[in-house]
């Protein structure tokens, strides 16, 4: 059985990749501090017989016995609430966590793929972003935290693929969205659900002309599980092409949730990207995958998630400072 390392396994896309590994035969060892990450994203894997897990801060030196084929770093703040708080802990587990991994994949002769982002592409003057795009990013912003430290990332990654001949993947993860999102995140598919479900009107940051694109939890799954097993070493965009304007995506979302709230607007936070979406040429090419879940499939698939959630998890979750945040 092969054994794969999976660290923010208790985050969101953590969790989901959990349990597609174990869906597909794996043994899996999860890690995570839980510095933003929730236990009961696991807790219908504590007793699997193939899951194991390992509190642990990969800042730290990472050690797991045994022999190790795979490794997947997903640890890291990924939502503007989480590294505007905690930037120093962002910064780190981009440098010093994927340092110590790229050491441990070396040691095990293990195959690592390492979770990147679109932010690499700060607010991009190329649309849609490539590959081969580098970026338009302000490295001393409130943003700088994070997007650094996954551009840091991808450079170390591939020095030591270069160097040390280390298998080494890159995803560049665009936004994604499903069962298992924290309310609380800061970003605009929880922010926008959360205050439906609580009868507040939807909050809007500049005029609502900036777009994004929106990859349904499972399509993003599966196109890093295709990436791990390719033969393709550099950056990939996994990530749903299909646009819309975040005025038009709140109009949705009062659909969606056949509420009555109101459109309110309030200034655009510093360096918030005006445009996001993703060619995905290079994965439709060398992954033969594409996004298959509809939007409005997607969005009442998690909708009904949040529905479930506890009503003291619903209000918690109303951060009095929010519109101070800035959103993804």
């Amino acid at each position: 059985m092969k054994r794969v390392l999976i660290t923010g396994a208790a985050g969101f896309l953590g969790s989901h990749l959990c349990d597609r590994f174990i869906k597909e035969g794996f043994h899996v060892i999860g890690m995570d501090n839980f510095i933003t990450g929730d236990k009961n994203n696991l807790t219908h894997l504590e007793s699997h017989p193939n899951f194991e897990f390992i509190e642990h801060d990969v800042t730290e030196f990472v050690s797991v016995e045994g022999d190790l084929d795979y490794i997947l770093h997903f640890a890291s703040p990924a939502s503007p609430i989480d590294y505007l708080k905690i930037p120093i802990q962002t910064l780190k587990v981009g440098s010093l966590g994927t340092h110590n991994l790229l050491g441990l994949a070396k040691a095990k002769k293990a195959r690592i793929l390492i979770a990147s982002t679109s932010e690499v592409y700060g607010d991009p003057l190329v649309h849609p972003q490539r590959e081969d795009y580098y970026g338009n990013v302000n490295t001393i912003g409130p943003r700088g935290v994070y997007d650094e430290a996954k551009r840091f990332q991808e450079s170390i990654t591939m020095a030591y693929h270069r160097f040390h001949g280390l298998e080494t993947r890159i995803v560049r993860i665009f936004n994604t969205y499903g069962p298992r999102m924290r309310l609380n995140d800061g970003r605009v598919i929880p922010a926008f659900m959360g205050q439906a479900l609580r009868g507040e009107d939807l909050t809007i940051f500049g005029d609502g002309s900036q777009t994004r694109s929106f990859c349904f939890v499972d399509d993003q799954v599966e196109g890093i599980f295709r990436l791990l097993f390719s033969d393709y070493a550099y950056p990939v965009n996994i990530g749903n092409p299909h646009e819309i304007s975040i005025k038009d995506f709140a109009e949705e979302i009062i659909k969606l949730t056949g509420t009555e709230q109101k459109i309110i607007y309030k200034p655009l936070p510093e360096d918030d990207p005006l445009q996001r979406q993703p060619d995905i040429s290079l994965a439709k090419k060398i992954l033969h995958w594409e996004p298959k879940m509809g939007r409005s499939e997607g969005m009442k698939i998690t909708f009904d998630y949040f529905k479930t959630l506890p009503q003291d998890a619903l209000f918690k979750s109303a951060h009095k400072d929010f519109s101070n945040h800035i959103r993804k």
